[in-house]
């Protein structure tokens, strides 16, 4: 990518991770997730951004919103209520003069249980873990390899059914970022690419099943997930978070 197409996607990504931090202060006991959709309109209207989610491959909403075993793509509804003890991921994605950011975090309503805590944690470590493995000529299995490493040692699974993925002008692109594998295996990373990586991590099996809405992904087992996720440039030596 050139210098003014990096610089394109970084203002995507900045204003992805803002809508978010503006987002969570509406994460409380009572709401609705369609309210906090709502408001992500709102944000993304101010902030001259329009969803790169909505409509794509038919997808209905503007964001996702994913509560306790759902992993992602949860749809916001009216009748899904938030309660104290669950974990809500948000997950957000803009589209700005043709580019893409993307990025997602998982925050807590109220006081949840010290498990699930953890589990948010080790989501967000795993991702700033595999970060030493990102730079030009590293593989996305070093990376992959990393996360389900760090999953494991502290008792979780890691999604295996869906990864991260390049991002530029398209919202998905080459290469995919795998939430596991092996060292010195998967794609090569090149310098100047963008690409997300999304620990998903579980508490459970990590098998998932996808819901009659046709979109929300969940565990099987009905056990918690966490997801994290933040757009990363790949340098000659080394890399810059942008979201």
């Amino acid at each position: 990518m050139t210098k003014r197409e990096i610089d394109m996607v970084r203002t995507c990504c900045k204003k992805a991770r803002e809508i978010i931090e503006e987002l969570r202060e509406y994460l409380i006991e009572g709401i609705s997730t369609y309210e906090i959709e709502l408001k992500s309109i709102e944000l993304m209207k101010k902030k001259n951004v329009e969803s790169a989610f909505k409509g794509y491959r038919g997808y209905p909403a503007n964001i996702c919103i994913s509560v306790n075993f759902e992993v992602i793509h949860g749809l916001p509804k009216k009748g899904k209520i938030l309660k104290n003890g669950d974990i809500v991921s948000l997950d957000v994605g803009v589209k700005y003069n043709g580019f893409y950011g993307d990025c997602a975090d998982t925050f807590p309503i109220g006081k949840i249980e010290v498990k699930y805590i953890k589990l948010i944690k080790v989501a967000r470590r795993s991702f700033e873990k595999a970060l030493k493995e990102v730079y030009a000529g590293s593989k996305t299995g070093n990376i992959g390899y990393v996360i389900e490493n760090y999953a494991k040692k502290n008792g979780f699974s890691v999604i295996k059914e869906f990864a991260g993925h390049g991002i530029g002008k398209n919202l998905h692109q080459t290469p995919e970022v795998p939430n596991f594998g092996y060292k010195g295996e998967g794609d090569t990373l090149r310098e100047n690419e963008i690409i997300a990586i999304e620990p998903m991590i579980t508490e459970g099996e990590g098998e998932t099943e996808l819901l009659e809405d046709g979109w929300t992904v969940v565990t099987k087992d009905r056990k918690y997930a966490a997801h994290y996720e933040n757009c990363v440039l790949i340098k000659k030596d080394g890399y810059e978070v942008l979201s």
